[in-house]
């Protein structure tokens, strides 16, 4: 593999690339080695819209000592910032994650959840899945991409692209129902979730609002809400409610014909509900996983990415096989914020050596730590576009063991 330093040091790759007049506009900072197999370095990019600067950690995922995980605040429906999760769980490394449901001015008096767009999946845990293509937040999906596109680690320790979709069912005595959702902020028209103790104490109401097709559209006005315990119900409500979900519980909204079937529902009516996600390309199980969407594929950048819309972006990618790992985050100082297309992303990816990179939220929410050698708490590498960094849901984090 062509390492990035030595990519950055000879211009004339960035320049044959697809990045057309894009070349480091200063030499690169010295390699930090943050541990064995972990490096941090910063350059600077002349790009279509201006100077940029790239803040990129490069993990060896060989080193047994070394592992991916999902960074997130304990919660789905919860943020915090990248250093205070990194801080908080010993990260050496970490990178901000998925677009989210950051605010909900078309529904006055919903709460915005705070909770990602995609699947995500921590420590081999499934927590949550994605949103219908229609109510996620950010930039329009490139051509063919979904959702339901991942970036994920298997317990074998390789990165790779996939994309994971919802499989599961409520059974009760009447009959199965199809389950349309785990822990997400935005339900399929006319369907039925069910909500964990991993979603947190945020409002589920959010969950009954839009349309498949429409974010902005109103919030259902036929929702009903069944809490399951031990596999019984123990209650119910017309309207999705709030607060803890407790062990062991399980809480099903419904909208439209969703809410009719779940109003058939009595007290201490026994009800099961399974749910598991499924790989596009079922092999391996996934350690981590997080949504955004797939930017190059195989080394090459996907088809119809925009060439014109330039921005603050974060990214991760993977080469060697999936063995190493590049987490990117561009600089939000004034003099960097023009930041670079989506296709321009793809093209520095593969330039720093990636054969596979995925798209991750950017603007305010990019942002790249790092922990110096003996260091007792993560340094914020990059400068964050609003000045103070941003709480967000999720993170891709290095960890590594002495």
């Amino acid at each position: 593999m062509r390492s990035a330093l030595a990519v950055l040091s000879a211009c004339g790759a960035l320049v044959g690339g697809g990045l057309a007049g894009a070349a480091p506009a200063s030499a690169a900072d010295p390699v930090v080695r943050l541990a064995p197999g972990v490096e941090y370095r910063s350059f600077d990019i002349a790009a279509s819209h201006g100077t940029t600067r790239a803040h990129v950690v490069s993990v060896d995922l060989r080193d047994p000592r070394l592992r991916l995980d999902l960074l997130y605040p304990g919660a789905v429906g919860k943020r915090q910032t990248v250093s205070g999760m990194a801080d908080a769980q010993g990260a050496l490394a970490a990178v901000n994650g998925d677009f989210f449901n950051i605010t909900e001015t078309q529904h006055p008096g919903v709460e915005a959840t705070g909770a990602p767009v995609g699947p995500a999946v921590a420590g081999g845990h499934r927590l949550k899945a994605a949103v219908p293509d229609g109510q996620r937040f950010g930039p329009a999906l490139p051509p063919g991409t979904t959702t339901r596109d991942v970036f994920g680690v298997g317990i074998d320790r390789r990165a790779r692209l996939d994309s994971l979709a919802l499989d599961g069912s409520v059974r009760t005595e009447q009959g199965r129902l199809p389950l349309g959702g785990l822990n997400q902020y935005a339900l399929p028209v006319g369907s039925v979730g069910a909500f964990t103790s991993d979603w947190g104490s945020v409002s589920r109401l959010r969950a009954t609002c839009g349309t498949d097709t429409d974010r902005a559209a109103p919030c259902s006005t036929d929702t009903y809400e069944v809490t399951v315990l031990d596999g019984r119900v123990v209650a119910a409500a017309e309207t999705p409610g709030a607060g803890p979900i407790g062990p062991g519980e399980t809480v099903l909204v419904g909208r439209e014909a969703g809410a009719q079937e779940l109003r058939k529902l009595s007290e201490g009516e026994r009800v099961s509900v399974r749910h598991r996600l499924v790989a596009a390309s079922p092999r391996i199980p996934y350690r981590m996983a997080l949504g955004g969407y797939p930017v190059l594929r195989d080394g090459v950048p996907l088809a119809g990415l925009d060439t014109v819309t330039s921005a603050v972006r974060s990214a991760v990618g993977a080469s060697d096989g999936g063995w190493r790992i590049h987490l990117l985050a561009l600089d939000g100082a004034v003099e960097f914020r023009t930041g670079l297309t989506i296709a321009e992303v793809a093209d520095v990816m593969r330039d720093l050596g990636a054969d596979d990179a995925f798209s991750l939220d950017g603007g305010g929410s990019s942002t790249l730590v790092s922990r110096d050698p003996g260091a007792p708490a993560v340094t914020v590498r990059n400068h964050p576009s609003g000045g103070v960094e941003r709480p967000v849901p999720n993170g891709v984090a290095v960890f590594a063991r002495p």
